[in-house]
This record gives structure tokens, C-alpha cells and sequence, in this order.
């Protein structure tokens, strides 16, 4: 799915060129809710001698909401409904399973004008994530590391994106886009076979794409 949204981006930006609808315009509010994958692109401190922690991806509702505050600049918040995924260790397996929601506000800038049916965009700004439901797996009582009491630290992070608009009408559109938020947490577990309190510094770092679509109000 990744590959197609990049291709789609690609091929609707040189399809577009003399297309002319009426899209987005200064005081627009534009909402927008499709499938959304998020990616982890994780890497962490050594887990006791068994390697980094491991994050499967997720897919789930997505959801965003526009203003346009010029023809041009706008701002939108993702959301999303919650993301669960499985941290595993190389050798041991799943360990455990958290929860995630990270909303995550970007100033815009749109491409083209507000004649434009077809509006590529670019984003920046900031990325809150917060961990929830965090707890290991039964599987973990078999395993080496007697792992309990796990929490994962909420974190602040950059965000950015890439993405497009195709206007069908006045007031619906289809949408692809790539987000990136730079997520670091400190993961922090009790391990009774090393009798001690543990911290590992943790970088997510997910790539999630979307697929939507919209209405402009």
C-alpha cells in the first residue's frame, strides 16, 4: 500500500495539469476520514543481550480536519482512532502490546490556486503521542527476562507531510498522504532475572500513509 499512495501522488500531480474546478479557498473547512497505516520505523537500546524492541504496524481509522486560512496556507490536525501494536525481541518473540493515539497539528502550504482541481501540499509542526494499555503478553512469564510493570513515556516529537487533493466536486475530494513523526519514548519495565528497574530509550519514528476521502464545508 505504501508504494501505491507514492505512485498515485505521483501520477495524479502529472495527470492534473489544465484541470479546473472550484476547490479550496481561504475559510474552508475541510474534513476528511479514510484508512490509515502506521509504520514504525523503530530502533532502540540493547534489551539485556536479545536486541532492539520490535513494532508491528497498524491500520486504523483515520481522520483529519482542515482550515484554510489562505487560498494557499492551511493548518489540520490527524486523528485517529487508537493504534495497537506488538513489541517483540529477536529470539523471544511478542512480549508485550501498547496502545497509541497521536494527534498531530501541521501548518500547510497548498500548491495551484483556488481554480485548481487537483491541489498537492506540503506540512509542517508537531506530534503528541500518547501510550496506553501498555502490558506484557502471557507468552512473557516463559520468558528469560521475567519482564512486569511495563509503561511507555508519552512523547513530543516534529511531524511532517506530503500530500494531495483531487476535488470530484464542489464539496468532495479523494485525498492520499504520507505523514512522518519523530517519536522517542523511554520504555521502563521491572525484569525479576536481572533484579532491577529498566530503562530503554526507544525512537519509533513511523511513516503513515492515508487514503481518504473528504468534504469541504
Amino acid at each position: 500500500m505504501n508504494k501505491y499512495i507514492v505512485k498515485s501522488l505521483i501520477a495524479a500531480g502529472l495527470l492534473s495539469a489544465g484541470f479546473a474546478a472550484h476547490a479550496h479557498q481561504a475559510g474552508d473547512i475541510i474534513v476528511r476520514a479514510g484508512v490509515a497505516n502506521v509504520a514504525p520505523d523503530e530502533s532502540s537500546q540493547d534489551v539485556a543481550g536479545f536486541g532492539e524492541f520490535q513494532v508491528s504496524n497498524n491500520t486504523q481509522l483515520g481522520l483529519n480536519f482542515g482550515y484554510m486560512v489562505t487560498d494557499n496556507f492551511g493548518v489540520e490536525l490527524l486523528a485517529a482512532t487508537p493504534f495497537t501494536h506488538d513489541v517483540s525481541l529477536e529470539g523471544v518473540g511478542k512480549i508485550a502490546e501498547t496502545k497509541q493515539l497521536p494527534p498531530t497539528l501541521v501548518a500547510q502550504y497548498y500548491f495551484g490556486n483556488a481554480n485548481s482541481k487537483f491541489r498537492p501540499y506540503v506540512g509542517a509542526g508537531v506530534n503528541f503521542t500518547n501510550f496506553f494499555d501498555n502490558e506484557f503478553t502471557e507468552n512473557d512469564k516463559a520468558a528469560p527476562l521475567g519482564l512486569n510493570s511495563l509503561s511507555i513515556e508519552n512523547s513530543w516529537g516534529f511531524a511532517a507531510q506530503i500530500g494531495a487533493d483531487y476535488q470530484i466536486n464542489k464539496n468532495w475530494l479523494v485525498n492520499a498522504s504520507v505523514w512522518y513523526a519523530d517519536i522517542g519514548t523511554d520504555v521502563k519495565f521491572n525484569s525479576t532475572a536481572l533484579n532491577a528497574d529498566v530503562s530503554i530509550e526507544t525512537d519509533i519514528n513511523p511513516m503513515v500513509y492515508m487514503v481518504s476521502v473528504g468534504y469541504t464545508f
